[in-house]
């Protein structure tokens, strides 16, 4: 994983093909750290199509930080809840302002 600024990301995938994303927020769950992206500048995009939130888990190894994609469905959904939950509270905290 490539990382550049603090809320942007280069992944390379298996081909070799690169993609920049950015970074919506990141939560914990079980011991895991999790990070739900969105393809860079789609966030500042005026069309009403919803964005393509991906969500990955944060692996270490080496001392080196790799992103991997869910593979259990029920570890998905719980970290998907969460970010939900998440995004709920921040809701709330705009609204009080």
């Amino acid at each position: 994983m490539n990382e550049y600024g603090d809320d942007f990301v280069i992944l390379t995938d298996e081909d070799g093909k690169e993609y920049e994303l950015e970074i919506l927020a990141t939560v914990e769950y079980n011991g895991a750290t999790y990070k739900a992206l969105i393809p860079a500048g789609s966030a500042d995009s005026d069309d009403d199509e919803p964005l393509e939130v991906t969500i990955l888990k944060v692996e270490e190894e080496d001392g080196e930080e790799f992103l991997v994609t869910l593979d259990d469905e029920d570890e998905e959904e719980a970290v998907y809840e969460l970010f939900l939950e998440q995004d709920e509270l921040f809701d709330e905290e705009e609204d009080e302002d």
